[in-house]
């Protein structure tokens, strides 16, 4: 396809938060190659607010979580997705309801993946099926643009922070009055996934002490904020909590931080898209699938098994990622040094 060409994308994928951030990308790379493009984006209504508002997004496309459950759900996607007559969609989830959506849309070029699984989504929801590479999801996603004559695109993010969003996030910074400032995240969807609060604690310790940071604490649900609150009572004074706010805040809070620690979880990514130095630390995911996207990811050991089963056991994995071993890429960082990311075997 030219790049002078005016096409109408749709880009279909419905959650999660993090998947959705890790794709962003994909938009970011059909507005430089086709700038006159109408470029729309088929998403569950809980992970909306990740991409509304980009730059590079025309049309976000709010769809209920369980739309694909009911056939009314059904024929109103259809009704909403039909309406703007796109011509190409893309789908960057390779499941059964991000390939429907390509489906009802009507486009007649449907991109998918040739190993989506089914012989549903192989054979009848796309038409032109691309056989990934590599392994991590925004350079997977974004190899489903080959057949539109995009092969090597700029990585870039542009996630959408509003002007009132930044305006508050640096009052906020500046009223700390602290030169060096880290963001820590206790959030984690799985117990797998989290690390211990008294090794967050100690680290803030750690990095004051040397590097002379201050550490905010932040946290999405109340179960979450206890233990934010565990890591101040820990700190020593070296830690405090951030206020609880929306994703676009979150989002402006990271920019102004030096610093960001925290396990898999939308905080980490969101933190890559904004431009933060981050140290993500890794249990039941690998970092080569989902790791922070040209950041530092520790992983000591892997929790084997099929997803349920890492989902559901306890954080053992995570447990393994010492305070010694974060600090130490810490140093690195701070004496600008290439820091490695450290996989498990």
């Amino acid at each position: 396809m030219s790049p002078a060409a005016s096409p109408r994308f749709l880009i279909c994928r419905l959650d999660s938060t993090t998947d959705v951030i890790l794709t962003l990308p994909v938009a970011c790379a059909l507005r430089d190659h086709f700038p006159d493009a109408w470029i729309g984006w088929a998403v569950n209504e809980s992970c909306s607010d990740a991409i509304r508002d980009h730059r590079s997004i025309d049309e976000v496309i709010e769809l209920p979580s369980d739309w694909i459950k009911t056939t009314s759900g059904i024929q109103h996607a259809k009704m909403r997705l039909r309406e703007y007559g796109c011509g190409i969609s893309i789908d960057c989830q390779g499941t059964l309801g991000s390939a429907l959506a390509g489906c009802l849309s009507g486009a007649a070029r449907r991109l998918g993946f040739s190993n989506s699984g089914s012989w549903f989504r192989r054979r009848f929801a796309y038409n032109e099926c691309v056989s990934p590479v590599f392994s991590h999801l925004t350079d997977r996603t974004l190899e489903l643009l080959t057949p539109l004559g995009i092969h090597t695109p700029q990585v870039r993010w542009e996630f959408p922070i509003s002007p009132i969003a930044n305006r508050w996030a640096q009052r906020w910074r500046y009223g700390l009055q602290t030169s060096r400032l880290a963001i820590i995240s206790t959030s984690g969807d799985w117990q797998s996934k989290r690390w211990e609060p008294d090794r967050f604690a100690s680290t803030s310790r750690y990095i004051h002490d040397r590097y002379g940071y201050r550490s905010a604490v932040i946290c999405e649900t109340y179960e979450e904020r206890l233990v934010a609150e565990e890591i101040v009572t820990r700190s020593a004074g070296t830690a405090f909590l951030a206020p609880i706010i929306d994703i676009a805040h979150v989002a402006a809070l990271i920019k102004t931080a030096d610093l960001f620690i925290g396990g898999d979880c939308d905080a980490l990514h969101v933190a890559v898209a904004v431009g933060t130095r981050s140290i993500g630390l890794y249990g039941p995911t690998r970092p080569c699938d989902t790791g922070p996207y040209g950041h530092i990811a520790l992983q000591r050991a892997y929790e084997q098994g099929s997803r349920r089963r890492r989902s559901s056991a306890n954080n053992a994995a995570m447990k393994l990622i010492g305070v010694e071993h974060v600090c130490q890429v810490i140093d690195e960082l701070e004496a600008d040094q290439p820091a490695v990311e450290r996989f498990a075997a």
